[in-house]
């Protein structure tokens, strides 16, 4: 019984873990070592609808009227963190994608940007404190996402288009998700000129919904 108890935890441990695995698991994601893993539910030609496990973030919000400012700013404050800013002065590996969650407002309005680093396997559990306060850990649960893909550059032009493409195929679908914000998700280092991948998600509320689509078996 007791081997049976420690076989399940060691298990539970190892599928908790494996979702965050080898970036070779997805072709999108080929410049850090670990990505997250999803489930995919199932699939139209406007948008995907994936499964993913509870983690763990580091994350840190930004105020601006920009987009682009806010990101630059709160990216340096988490690298600096996975660099050594923190109480260990340990060195964390890069892992993507990089998240942004972003609320709506009117161009003119500030806007408050939270942007997360997933944290790599080792580090789920346990990370060391940061030592900046602006900086702090944020677990999200398990979720059903809708996401639609697109290539070139994140801006805030780009991910406002494509937010409204998503939601008004979502709207036409009726599909339920959570309104008032959505994801703006960046799998590439800005060095990184051609073949470059990004999403935009939105929070799935209720059952999915994927009209037209090729479930998976």
């Amino acid at each position: 019984m007791i081997y049976l108890s420690g076989l399940v935890g060691f298990l539970l441990v190892f599928t908790a873990e494996a979702r965050i695995g080898n970036s070779s698991q997805l072709q999108f994601c080929s410049e850090t070592e670990q990505c997250l893993l999803f489930d995919l539910i199932c699939e139209t030609d406007q948008y995907e609808v994936r499964h993913y496990d509870s983690v763990k973030w580091v994350a840190t919000d930004e105020t601006s009227f920009f987009q682009e400012i806010a990101q630059v700013r709160a990216f340096r404050r988490l690298y600096d963190y996975i660099t050594g800013a923190n109480v260990n002065g340990t060195k964390i590996q890069m892992t993507t994608p990089v998240v942004v969650k972003i609320m709506d407002k009117k161009f003119w309005e500030m806007g408050v940007y939270t942007l997360y680093f997933l944290l790599p396997a080792e580090h789920q559990k346990d990370p060391p404190k940061p030592t900046n306060d602006k900086v702090y850990f944020r677990d999200t649960p398990d979720v059903n996402m809708y996401v639609l893909s697109y290539g070139g550059w994140m801006t805030s032009l780009s991910d406002k288009n494509k937010a409204y493409s998503l939601s008004s195929a979502l709207d036409s679908a009726g599909a339920e998700y959570k309104k008032g914000f959505h994801y703006a998700v960046g799998y590439n280092s800005p060095m990184t000129l051609f073949n470059r991948h990004n999403e935009v998600w939105f929070v799935a509320e209720d059952d999915t919904v994927c009209s037209s689509s090729s479930e998976e078996s």
